[in-house]
């Protein structure tokens, strides 16, 4: 596809986030299954919910514009997933790689929004005034995404993953309390 107008680059950067979106569907349940906190599993599930309308955001926008959503693949989600299933793969402390599971949901959040946030832009420039409202929906919903791994991380998943112990070794902060020093002998 040429890139002649805003309305091209529009429309392929739909597709871009349209094939995101269905890579992500994929990953998220694996995602779930491999977390063993609660909270996370719970948190990945419900995105999950929420990829879905957002897919079907995506579709409608589409039908709007007469085009087709398919036809492109995402290969920076592509690469995200990559690195997802890494993690999937690796062994260790439960709570450390529940860190390292939220650590690439928020990259893939991140991708998400810096799309979500161009093409609503553009959306708005072209005067498509019912997709902005759509893609700013879907751009709330990332930011509230994120903002819940966030909290996840800070509140629950990191301070167990900090306190881990791995082959025998607990990690050099455990058991420090912020801001302590070592008396000196």
């Amino acid at each position: 596809m040429a890139l002649d107008s805003l309305h091209d680059l529009y429309v392929d950067e739909l597709k871009d986030l349209y094939s995101a979106e269905n890579q992500l569907l994929k990953a998220l349940p694996r995602m779930a299954k491999k977390a063993s906190a609660p909270q996370l599993k719970a948190a990945f599930l419900e995105h999950l919910e929420v990829t879905k309308n957002q897919v079907m955001r995506l579709e409608k926008i589409f039908e709007g514009l007469g085009a087709s959503p398919k036809g492109k693949k995402c290969k920076a989600m592509e690469g995200l997933v990559e690195e997802g299933k890494e993690i999937l793969q690796e062994e260790g402390a439960p709570s450390v790689i529940d860190a390292a599971l939220i650590a690439a949901a928020q990259r893939v959040e991140h991708y998400e929004m810096a799309g979500y946030g161009c093409v609503r832009t553009f959306a708005k420039l072209l005067g498509y005034d019912k997709a902005v409202k759509l893609l700013q929906a879907t751009l709330d919903e990332e930011g509230e995404a994120d903002k819940k791994l966030t909290e996840l991380a800070e509140t629950v998943i990191n301070p167990k993953a900090e306190g881990a112990e791995a082959n025998g070794k607990k990690s050099p902060t455990a058991n420090k309390k912020p801001g302590a020093a070592k008396a000196k002998k």
